[in-house]
């Protein structure tokens, strides 16, 4: 009789579990709204840099870019490190929700840099490709100074 009542309870949580998880299931997979969206490096204007790095500090570093319409908003920094060679570039969001309004306002992004060992570092910020589609950076060195 014990078995009986123990495997009916289990049965019951394992239906409840069973139907839970498809509540939750189906319910996710609604949320695609179908709204277009797609990333894009952004060139990289202007930027704002100390002219030399204390080792261990924390420097703020500060890009200017132009901003195509009301559906772009910053996304992120893409960085690539080799050695004391640091290549960045900013990456947009561009969602599309029917009322974006074309402007050219000029925006300002900050990322946070850890100076490390290095006497120098080499900053790469992307602007762009030129006519024959080749890459333009905009390149900065920058010293560290030991304190």
């Amino acid at each position: 009789m014990y078995r009986i009542v123990v495997s009916l309870k289990m049965r019951k949580i394992k239906i409840a579990l069973i139907f839970f998880l498809l509540i939750i299931i189906t319910g996710c997979l609604n949320d695609d709204d179908n709204t277009p969206f797609f990333f894009e490096a952004v060139a990289i204007e202007e930027v704002e840099i100390p002219d030399q790095f204390f080792y261990g500090d924390t420097v703020t570093i500060t890009t200017s870019f132009f901003k195509k319409s009301t559906c772009y908003s910053f996304y992120k920094y893409q960085y690539s490190s080799i050695g004391n060679e640091q290549t960045i570039t900013l990456v947009n969001i561009f969602i599309d929700q029917g009322d974006c309004k074309e402007r050219v306002d000029i925006v300002k992004e900050s990322f946070n840099f850890i100076v490390g060992q290095e006497d120098s570092y080499i900053f790469r910020f992307w602007k762009g490709r030129d006519d024959s589609q080749n890459n333009k950076f905009l390149t900065i060195e920058v010293p560290v100074v030991l304190e």
